[in-house]
């Protein structure tokens, strides 16, 4: 999770047809899936809600397409390893 170039950002649009930016902090792998960490790119640095958004990699017809994780209990246990080398990378600092 490195900002050596800075800040990485992607554009998505839901089922909806509503388009978002979002700022990607980090990618980690969690039972042979990969899954990417977001927050929104309009998100104030000193806002206390942590809206961290987690969507899984998939592949689909050749491409890699980003899904939401449906299941709440791969939710959960993601979004716990992903706070654990959040703040792993932050104690090596």
């Amino acid at each position: 999770m490195s900002e050596e170039y800075g800040p990485d950002f992607v554009s998505i649009t839901d089922d909806e047809g509503n388009e978002f930016e979002l700022e990607h902090l980090g990618t980690l792998e969690y039972n042979s899936q990969e899954y990417m960490a977001f927050v929104p790119a309009d998100m104030d640095e000193d806002d206390e809600d942590f809206g961290l958004i987690l969507l899984k990699v998939i592949e689909q017809d050749g491409e890699s397409l980003l899904a939401d994780v449906d299941d709440e209990q791969e939710l959960n246990a993601v979004y716990e390893k992903f706070l654990e080398e959040l703040f792993e990378d932050e104690e090596e600092e």
